[in-house]
């Protein structure tokens, strides 16, 4: 979704929200998209980048530059942005369009290699980072934002894993922001009018494990 069409998405009203969503990007963000299970791979990509880059900065500054992130980056498409040279790195630090940060920008490149290593070992990133929340989502009922954790034991497990497989920007902070932003975890707050909404989407089954996986786990 365009940052255009998704601030158009954001009808002003008066329905209780979590509070974060404030602005128009959040709020259109925040209705359609945050907490909803998601288990397109190339949606799951598109967020673990996106909040890789958001490291030390503001979740609006993100989705101000998701168009340009989206362009940037061939549309989210890991293949493709394994494949990035040197030259297309280089080329990409004088983007204004994406926050220009090389160690970034190269995290991207390191990760979608990554990404492709657990599909081809998992048959799709889905069936491997849904294991660590057992397959479904899990359904938190939290009264204010301020008792939201920054992380928690599946993140800190989903972390170390990911840290183990080569990839980069994945503390665990941000694997909970990525969790809480493809619907791992329900955290809209119980009187927003999402936390119902969300709460009655699926998950997906976790993929049994082959003999050799768990005797190697």
């Amino acid at each position: 979704m365009s940052n255009r069409a998704s601030a158009a998405v954001a009808a002003a009203d008066h329905r209780r929200r979590c509070a974060w969503a404030r602005t128009p990007l959040s709020v259109a963000h925040h209705d359609v998209e945050w907490g909803v299970p998601q288990h397109d791979d190339r949606v799951l990509f598109e967020f673990l980048l996106l909040e890789g880059a958001q490291a030390g900065l503001s979740w609006e500054t993100i989705l101000k530059k998701r168009d340009g992130y989206r362009r940037a980056f061939a549309g989210f498409d890991p293949g493709a942005v394994a494949r990035f040279s040197s030259a297309r790195i280089g080329r990409l630090l004088e983007d204004p369009g994406i926050v220009r940060n090389r160690l970034k920008i190269q995290s991207a490149v390191t990760n979608a290699k990554a990404f492709l290593a657990v599909q081809q070992e998992s048959g799709s990133f889905d069936a491997y980072v849904w294991r660590f929340v057992g397959g479904r989502p899990r359904q938190n009922r939290w009264r204010t934002l301020q008792q939201l954790p920054a992380r928690t034991e599946e993140s800190d497990a989903l972390s170390r894993d990911l840290l183990r497989r080569g990839f980069k920007f994945v503390g665990s902070t941000i694997c909970y922001a990525f969790m809480q932003a493809v619907g791992m975890v329900n955290d809209h707050t119980i009187d927003c009018f999402r936390y119902e909404d969300v709460s009655h989407s699926v998950g997906r089954e976790p993929r049994r494990q082959s003999r050799q996986e768990r005797e190697t786990a």
